[in-house]
Parts: C-alpha cells; sequence; structure tokens
C-alpha cells in the first residue's frame, strides 16, 4: 500500500516536513509519480517490530528487581 506524504506522517506521528527531509536525505524510499511522492508503508514494518522488541526487552529490565547489596567484610 503506498502512502502520500501527508498520510506517511499521520502515519508515523511526525510533521510533513520531517518526512519530507528523510526522503531527500534517502532514509525513506519514495517514488515520484509526477505529481506527489509515494511511499510504500511495508518498509516501516520491520522498524515497528523492532522498535516492539527493544519496548520489551527494556520493559523486563526495569521490572527486573535490584539485587540486595551483599556485605563484602575484608577478612585480614
Amino acid at each position: 500500500m503506498y502512502l502520500s506524504i501527508k498520510e506517511t506522517a499521520e502515519y508515523l506521528s511526525m510533521p510533513a516536513s520531517h518526512i519530507e527531509k528523510l526522503i531527500q536525505q534517502k532514509k525513506i524510499r519514495a517514488m515520484f509519480d509526477g505529481e506527489q511522492y509515494l511511499i510504500n508503508k511495508e518498509q516501516f514494518n520491520e522498524h515497528f517490530k523492532q522498535l516492539e522488541k527493544y519496548n520489551a526487552l527494556k520493559e523486563e529490565y526495569m521490572n527486573e528487581p535490584i539485587p540486595e547489596d551483599w556485605d563484602a567484610k575484608d577478612e585480614d
């Protein structure tokens, strides 16, 4: 499915001007049909999967209990 810049901006919750900059920097693949840029929505799926995985790992780390402080006595 192809989206316009405006639709992509709404989908990614970013301003349209930022999407245009990312296209110019070739960080987002887009096709120009003579009137507007068309962006394939599928290219963002892997990004969202990795973001979801990162958030799950972060949540797991944050929920891990803090270990008790062990008492290190000097045995000299």
